[in-house]
């Protein structure tokens, strides 16, 4: 396979295929961050909250069991290699919860909509990626640096399983079944839960798919003669990658991200025409348009400053035990839980 694609095509294909079903997830399962948060805050139903359960608990689980088995190494990750800053976490996470809730979307979920033919979410996937990339290596990135500092090389993975290892010599497939069927359990706690097998279902293939990316690039990294990186799928500074191989693929190569990208917009496509719920939008409102603009403008720097989104942090970063990960989710929520305050019901006090 990799004689006939290239690493770096074999890598797109992975992501393709992940975000494929993640696309899907959101238009038919109606997997979605801001909408399970405000879910939970405003209309009392915390189903779709458990679905991230239910992805969480599996991703833990499938990427543990892989480490198990030699498909996979939690070590190279981005997330277990970089040296945790707790400050730059919970800042980022703020920042991009708030501005998720301020434009309506997260990366992950603009993209979704934007695959149903929601054009007011592509200019908040062009502004999320462009300012994405304005902190991440461009006129921003060393004040991004200076204020955030997140080294690479950690001198000792920065997650729970490893952690676990080294101090008390638990294995790390121990840690990861025990943590990982913990969550499910609990999230299976609700009786509306277990009579919701859809929802089941659909955060079961989130979290598989993301499970995908970590062994498909493993494999690709450990059987190939390229350098490529071993990643899975994030909805931040891969917006970015995407426009960015848009404008020079002539003289650029595929990636794993650019094939993420593409799968989701093509999943959800797939899915919203299947349901009937395909149709062009476009913003009627100067001001909600300017809502979505500055929203998508913070969203884009959090989730660099947090080094990942609600989707990265979320269940990527979850899935390998990592320290940010329950750090970045929290923050996360709670800064859409400000925005939606914001937007619902206003600061000013009750009269």
């Amino acid at each position: 396979m990799l004689e006939l694609l290239g690493e770096a095509n074999a890598d797109a294909l992975i992501g393709l295929i992940g975000g494929f079903v993640l696309g899907i997830a959101a238009r038919m399962g109606r997997f979605c961050t801001l909408g399970a948060i405000e879910d939970v805050l405003y209309g009392s139903d915390d189903r779709r909250l458990r679905m991230w359960g239910i992805a969480i608990g599996v991703a833990i689980i499938g990427v543990h069991i892989a480490l198990y088995m030699g498909h996979f190494d939690l070590t190279q990750t981005a997330y277990l290699d970089r040296v945790w800053n707790p400050v730059g976490t919970i800042v980022g996470g703020l920042m991009f919860g708030y501005g998720m809730a301020i434009c309506g979307n997260c990366g992950y979920g603009a993209l979704a909509r934007l695959g149903g033919g929601d054009l007011r979410s592509f200019v908040i996937v062009l502004v999320m990626g462009l300012s994405a990339y304005f902190v991440m290596s461009g006129p921003l990135a060393h004040l991004r640096v200076w204020l955030f500092p997140a080294e690479e090389g950690a001198t000792s993975p920065q997650g729970i399983s490893q952690m676990m290892q080294s101090s008390f010599g638990v294995d790390p497939l121990l840690t990861g079944l025990i943590i990982g069927s913990t969550i499910i359990l609990v999230t299976l706690g609700s009786s509306a839960m277990r009579r919701s097998p859809s929802h089941i279902f659909w955060g079961a293939a989130v979290g598989l798919a993301i499970v995908s990316g970590w062994v498909g690039t493993y494999w690709v990294a450990v059987t190939g003669f390229e350098a490529e990186p071993i990643e899975t799928h994030s909805f931040a500074a891969p917006i970015g990658d995407t426009i960015y191989y848009a404008m020079t693929a002539s003289g650029n190569t595929l990636s794993f991200s650019v094939g993420s990208v593409v799968g989701v917009l093509l999943g959800a496509c797939l899915g919203s025409y299947s349901k009937g719920q395909f149709r062009w939008e476009a913003c009627e409102d100067p001001r909600e348009l300017k809502r979505q603009i500055v929203g998508a403008a913070i969203m884009g720097p959090g989730a660099i400053l947090a080094v990942g989104c609600s989707i990265g942090q979320g269940v990527s970063a979850f899935s390998v035990l990592a320290y940010s990960a329950p750090i970045a989710f929290l923050a996360i929520f709670a800064g859409a839980a400000i925005g939606l305050r914001q937007l619902i019901t206003g600061f000013s006090p009750a009269e």
